[in-house]
């Protein structure tokens, strides 16, 4: 995926019927894993993987169809976003050119993702999620 052949829509879609049944599921997970130098020179048509994920407490009766995903151990910057996914720019440009460069900390290459819980209502402006950033101190 990319950012101008967005295809999340289709990817939450299929995932929310795949997991319907699913009885030991908490939050979902929207993640991204982007590849290396992604954010140095950053091009909007460049592709990376995205994953529609639900929590589970157990592995054992999933879907066939689905793919087990670990999140990869390590520190993150932790946001909290309010508002809706079209007015998402402005949040993100403000950590990636503001806050990460004068902080302590550089991104470090592992999965971004975003919790969607109980107050993430989609396209809705009073939408709330917690957004996680990867990072690692600066060398």
């Amino acid at each position: 995926m990319s950012l101008p052949e967005n295809k999340t829509a289709r990817l939450w879609k299929r995932f929310k019927l795949l997991t319907k049944d699913i009885i030991n599921a908490s939050d979902y997970f929207s993640l991204q894993v982007y590849p290396e130098g992604y954010f140095l020179n950053f091009n909007a048509a460049i592709e990376f993987e995205k994953w529609a994920l639900t929590e589970v407490s157990a592995f054992d009766h999933l879907p066939d169809a689905l793919t087990r995903f670990t999140i990869p151990k390590g520190l993150y910057a932790v946001f909290h976003y309010k508002g809706s996914a079209a007015d998402a720019n402005d949040f993100f440009k403000y950590i990636f050119t503001e806050w990460l460069p004068n902080s302590n900390y550089q991104l470090d290459h592992r999965p971004h993702f975003e919790i969607l819980g109980e107050k993430y209502k989609n396209n809705d402006p009073a939408s709330e999620e917690m957004v996680y950033i990867p990072i690692k101190i600066k060398a």
